[in-house]
């Protein structure tokens, strides 16, 4: 088979680091919402993640302030919510608000669980080494949430230029133990 050029603006879209998250952050009592894509673990125990965030996102001035954040998973049933929120500046708008999004408090950070999604990961920064080159936070996550009730959530993962792949499949293969 013969393969052919791809083009590079589009190779994100072949190696998407995994489901699209709603990051929420809070500042003087204010909350809000952005939707990522750009996240992948470093490590397992404890839980380390990098996520990059624009310098020119709300989210970011707001992560560089106060080191904390929730990463918050929808499943398919919010991707409207999840574009809206994206597709929206947190500067101008309350995204709670706006979306019919409900805040539910945090255990360990400051900023807002989404009620809605799935699951909601409590993160503080840990390593800002890399912030001012690649606007890159590496997370380390203090406290996880599920909903114990969804069993195989359907996850949306952004393949770019408004594409998302539902998440919703699972098959099992013979692993390895370390």
């Amino acid at each position: 088979m013969a393969k052919k050029s791809f083009p590079l603006a589009e190779v994100y879209g072949l190696l998407e680091p995994g489901p699209v998250v709603l990051v929420s952050t809070a500042r003087e009592g204010r909350a809000n919402i952005m939707t990522m894509s750009w996240q992948t673990m470093l490590d397992f125990e404890p839980p380390v993640l990098a996520c990059v965030i624009s310098s020119n996102n709300f989210t970011f001035e707001i992560l560089e302030e106060t080191g904390e954040c929730v990463l918050n998973i929808p499943t398919v049933e919010l991707a409207e919510k999840v574009v809206g929120c994206g597709n929206t500046s947190g500067r101008k708008v309350d995204k709670f608000q706006h979306f019919g999004l409900t805040q539910a408090a945090a255990s360990c950070v400051k900023a807002p669980l989404i009620d809605e999604c799935y699951a909601n990961l409590e993160c503080k920064v840990v390593d800002r080494q890399m912030v001012d080159t690649y606007n890159l936070f590496v997370l380390e996550v203090l406290q996880a949430w599920i909903n114990p009730s969804l069993h195989d959530p359907r996850t949306i993962h952004h393949r770019g230029q408004g594409a998302f792949m539902v998440a919703g499949e699972t098959i099992k293969l013979a692993s390895k133990s370390l």
